[in-house]
């Protein structure tokens, strides 16, 4: 089916704009345009599609069913088009000024600021734009093309069309109140905690793959008194009494209020902390730049 010349990319920038801020002035505020000109553009669209986006309030337009679904493609064409834009222009060699990288929370204590420390001193000129998350959620947007990189847990299912620069590992444990009965124990057996309440992140997270397999390990369901979506307010939690927690230990700067305990030897658990990026990306000078740090910086906390 041939695209009709009234479709423009520039028109569906127009649409796009409207259809997030509701009426045509705000629209032609941010896009510089005269209300005019963004009415005209919409109306055209009408004429290229061949059915009816809108209708009229009064002076007023009002997407109809078919402006929303038309909206749900239009902002995947712009996306994969400056995508292609972009991806062509590192290809010939202009590479962005600007790097997105992805991270878990769990590593802006030493991890991350380090990395980038290190990055800088390699690439001077070099924007970082640091985008925090979930592990479900950070590899979902690396996928998008939302972000260049990121620093996760591995151990999700594979990708042929990821490549992944290992770093460290760093050992889950029993996370507690200061001040609980466990405080003195200098290892916890899971299987003893049958009758304690736990509190538990959500399944987006790796600390929630961790605590499923840890007991699995112990053989029972533990008893968790709450989900929760951000590891900062898990600590919290745990350290007010609500339940226990299995946490990486580079979380323990967090949160002077929680003591880690190492886990018995047969419920032992490590997260392997990595850099993650496109196959088809790894020769850019900044991701070169980028996985070489997470090198050297994995290098470097391997023998310690």
């Amino acid at each position: 089916m041939a695209i009709d010349e009234e479709i423009t990319l520039k028109k569906l920038q127009i649409f796009q704009s409207f259809m997030a801020l509701g009426n045509v002035a705000r629209a032609s505020e941010a896009l510089g345009q005269s209300a005019v000109s963004v009415h005209r553009a919409l109306r055209s669209l009408e004429d290229g599609l061949r059915c009816p986006l809108f209708k009229l309030d009064g002076r007023k337009l009002i997407p109809l069913a078919t402006a929303y679904i038309f909206a749900d493609h239009v902002k995947r064409i712009l996306n994969e088009c400056e995508t292609g834009i972009r991806r062509t222009r590192e290809a010939a060699g202009f590479t962005s000024p600007t790097m997105k990288l992805g991270g878990l929370y769990s590593l802006t204590v030493r991890t991350i600021p380090r990395v980038l420390a290190g990055l800088k001193t390699r690439r001077p000129a070099l924007d970082i734009e640091l985008t925090l998350g979930a592990n479900r959620d950070l590899l979902g947007k690396l996928k998008d093309g939302q972000l260049d990189a990121i620093i996760i847990a591995l151990g999700e299912p594979g990708n042929a069309d990821l490549l992944t620069v290992p770093m460290f590992n760093d050992a889950i444990l029993f996370a507690a109140p200061v001040n609980s009965p466990y405080a003195t124990y200098s290892e916890i057996d899971l299987q003893a905690m049958r009758d304690e309440k736990f509190v538990a992140p959500s399944d987006e997270f790796a600390e929630y793959r961790d605590f499923v397999e840890a007991f699995q390990k112990a053989g029972f369901q533990p008893n968790i008194a709450l989900h929760v979506g951000d590891i900062f307010s898990l600590m919290n939690f745990v350290s007010v009494g609500i339940g226990y927690a299995l946490l990486p230990r580079r979380v323990g700067d967090f949160n002077p209020k929680i003591q880690l305990i190492p886990l018995g030897e047969r419920y032992a658990i490590s997260q392997h902390i990595g850099l993650v990026l496109p196959r088809n990306r790894e020769r850019e000078p900044n991701l070169l730049a980028l996985s070489a740090e997470c090198r050297l910086l994995g290098a470097e906390w391997s023998r310690y």
